[in-house]
């Protein structure tokens, strides 16, 4: 004995704490992995499912049978085989008999055993009743005829068998799942005619390719009509491997221009997905959905309906937003792990799994036939001591009426063995006649027929292949049904852009001097009449759609993006822009921009300089926001304006001190980020000293009319008017009149708001 082993069989106080501990955790691996996690190839089934299979055909809860109260089994159960938690035990009796849950259920129950939409909601033990399904035959028909092993309980008192004589995969069939000590199973249900299909290919043809056996099985089948979406190279590659994925998508169709769902994936409950599509609608994230209810009832057991807006509404998309962001599709872990023929876990693509089950059920036919040919050869035996009995009945009679040991006198007599002059002894008077030599003799060709089939089929491996298939077959057509989830070929799921679920309503967003945003329905409001708070007022505004983002410049350059949806009604009084973005200590916000992406907007500071940047190059979604406007120590950043037409739209700039200077837009350059290029010429030591700075820009079309406010009064130039202070951009401009030389803002008439 090595070392190592004579340390391992120390008694426990001599071991040390870490050779003890290994042991004992090694110890309790093992159970959890053999004993509990994992299904057995042969029959499919974890051993609290065998063993309440076992028991409720010992107390004669076959499918035929009245159902007895589900805690008479458990209590058998618990009390002979499994001395485990009652609660647990009856959970995986309750997940047997659920049709939701397993593709071909084993148990058939009466009473609340849970619904798709809670399965845990089932009655406690003592309220329902249960018997073994049709199905269960196919685990128990032949456990009584030698086919498998059997060992002692948990106190040795009774008999258990170690695995169940299935005369189908059931592995496969109704899948499992299970966590063990390092290793977990997670194997999908499938169809029986199917796997049946599969499994006689293979008794044909050992060597027949998984591309062979994948044309009886395509994909697994589980016990809904959602649709198996995943690709047909994805499932090849999981049945070659044993481990991968299955993403299932519920069943949908048109009805009367609602949307009606039929089919939900696998384990997933209706009213789950109603709360998700439902918290959508309070979020304001499906504006294309009015109305959503469930009309499942007993013929409809799953029928949710979704009810769009209009007859505009996409439901395609619709569906594709909703598949992506809810339970509508799921992706299921495929790690097809059980215990083998040699009694160790391994992981087995689908044809060792087939090929490994088939040994297991050749082996176990070939000991039903042996058990069989055994019973036949001591039939046939004693058969022939009673017909010697019959043809010496008198002699029979008289020793056993003479002798006090007829037994002993008759073996010497006539040559017979010690059963067979038991078999003699128990006769009955009335056996005596002389129709029962016939029956005998009849008995005997039968039973010889059968003996000469018995062995013929055991001496040769085709004959036994042969029954094997035409007992699978039998057994597909009495126990097998259609596909319930269809194998389609779909399209990704793609969740809808935030700006795709948000209401397209015109609104105008305003930014008030103290940096509070706020959003108000349409274009007619004159955002400078809004109410304020105490010591604040308008600072800028910019016309859009809700569903567009408002992008906010601050006083260093830096831009920053809030969806328009998400800013508070105009009917208060405004949010601080603070709570959503975080900008530089200091920064005040100095305008707002919105609309699409391509739209066209003049940055600029009090220095001069500016350029024309695109919306979309000043998205972000950092809220600490986006350096794009490069400003000059002591610099101001002056509101952003909308650039309505490159070509031929006009800049208009007034300084400080009455200089004013117009150029076409096309003269400065488009730029993503930076300093831009000089629009006013002004004095560098003026600017520096704080002296002189730009006072107002804006750009107009060349047939509007500009309004110049000062203080309470405003001017109207007219095209004409603004010809005459056209420029090269860079300029330093031409002075105003007398009067009107501190400008505080530039408005086209165009865009004044409509009164």
């Amino acid at each position: 004995m090595s070392e190592t082993t004579e340390e391992r069989h120390q008694p426990w106080e001599s071991q040390t704490l870490g050779d003890f501990t290994e042991k004992a955790y090694l110890d309790y691996s093992m159970y959890v992995v053999l004993d509990r996690a994992l299904p057995h190839v042969g029959d499919g089934l974890k051993p609290v499912q065998r063993r309440i299979v076992y028991a409720m055909s010992e107390l004669g809860l076959s499918a035929g049978s009245k159902p007895k109260k589900s805690a008479r089994t458990i209590g058998d159960v618990l009390g002979k085989y499994h001395p485990h938690g009652d609660s647990a035990c009856y959970e995986a009796m309750v997940l047997m008999a659920q049709p939701f849950a397993y593709r071909y259920p084993l148990v058939d129950g009466q009473g609340n055993w849970g619904s798709p939409d809670d399965p845990k909601s089932f009655a406690a033990m003592r309220y329902t009743e249960a018997r073994l399904a049709p199905y269960a035959g196919v685990l128990l028909a032949e456990l009584g005829q030698g086919t498998v092993d059997w060992t002692a309980n948990f106190d040795g008192t009774l008999q258990e068998p170690e695995t169940l004589p299935a005369r189908l995969p059931n592995v496969l069939l109704n899948g499992t799942t299970g966590i063990a000590v390092g290793m977990a199973t997670d194997i999908p249900p499938h169809n029986l005619r199917e796997v049946a299909g599969a499994c006689m290919r293979l008794l044909e043809n050992s060597r027949a390719s998984l591309d062979e056996l994948m044309k009886h099985v395509p994909a697994p089948d589980f016990p809904t009509e959602a649709e198996i979406i995943t690709p047909a190279e994805d499932i090849r590659a999981m049945y070659e491997s044993g481990h991968g994925s299955i993403r299932m998508r519920a069943a949908w169709k048109r009805e009367d221009g609602d949307i009606v769902i039929t089919g939900l994936p696998f384990q997933t409950a209706g009213s789950r997905v109603l709360e998700q599509v439902a918290e959508q609608m309070r979020q304001k994230k499906l504006p294309m959905v009015s109305d959503l209810r469930d009309e499942s009832d007993h013929e409809n057991p799953v029928r949710l309906v979704i009810v769009p807006r209009s007859n505009r509404v996409d439901c395609e998309r619709l569906m594709s937003h909703l598949f992506a962001t809810t339970d509508l599709e799921k992706n299921y872990r495929v790690n097809m792990n059980v215990i083998g023929l040699d009694g160790r876990p391994q992981v087995k693509g689908l044809k060792g799994l087939l090929s490994e089950w088939i040994n297991y059920r050749l082996e176990t036919v070939t000991r039903r036939l042996q058990f069989r040919l055994d019973r036949v050869e001591k039939r046939l035996h004693i058969l022939e001591g009673l017909l010697i009995a019959y043809l010496n009945v008198d002699e029979v009679i008289r020793i056993i009426r003479e002798e006090d040991e007829p037994k002993p006198v008759l073996m010497k007599t006539f040559g017979l063995s010690d059963p067979q002059a038991e078999a003699i002894l128990e006769l009955k008077l009335r056996h005596l006649a002389r129709l029962e030599e016939m029956k005998i003799r009849g008995e005997q060709d039968e039973l010889m027929q059968e003996y000469q089939s018995l062995q013929k089929t055991l001496g040769s491996r085709q004959r036994l292949k042969t029954l094997v298939k035409k007992e699978i077959k039998a057994d597909a057509e009495r126990y097998g049904d259609a596909r319930l989830s269809p194998i389609v070929s779909r399209t990704p799921a793609r969740a809808m852009d935030e700006s795709d679920l948000v209401p397209t309503e015109p609104v105008t967003v305003v930014l008030s001097k103290r940096g509070l945003a706020r959003a108000a329905k349409g274009h007619d409001v004159d955002p400078e009449k809004l109410n304020f708070k105490s010591g604040d007022g308008f600072l800028a505004s910019a016309r859009g759609r809700s569903n567009q983002p408002a992008v906010f410049l601050d006083s260093t350059g830096r831009t920053y993006t809030v969806p328009a949806h998400l800013l508070p009604s105009a009917r208060g009084q405004g949010e601080p822009l603070s709570g959503r973005v975080n900008p530089p200590d200091g920064a005040t916000f100095a305008g707002v921009m919105t609309g699409e992406a391509d739209d066209r907007w003049l940055l600029m500071t009090d220095h001069g300089y500016g350029f024309i940047a695109r919306l979309g190059d000043l998205l972000t979604r950092n809220r600490k926001g986006k350096a794009v406007l490069k400003v000059p120590p002591g610099a101001g950043v002056l509101p952003p304006t909308p650039v309505m037409d490159a070509e031929h739209d006009w800049i208009a700039v007034a300084g400080s001190e009455g200089h004013f200077l117009t150029f076409p837009v096309e003269d400065l350059p488009e730029m993503p980020r930076g300093k831009g290029n000089k629009m006013l010429g002004l004095p560098p030591r003026r600017v520096r000293a704080g002296e002189e700075r730009v006072a107002a820009v804006t750009t107009y079309d060349e047939e509007d009319i500009l309004v110049l406010y000062s203080g309470q009064r405003y001017k109207r130039l007219g095209p004409d008017e603004l010809d005459e202070y056209q420029g090269e951009r860079g300029r330093r401009g031409y002075k105003l009149p007398q009067g009107w030389r501190k400008v505080d803002r530039l408005v086209p008439v165009s865009r004044l708001p409509e009164s």
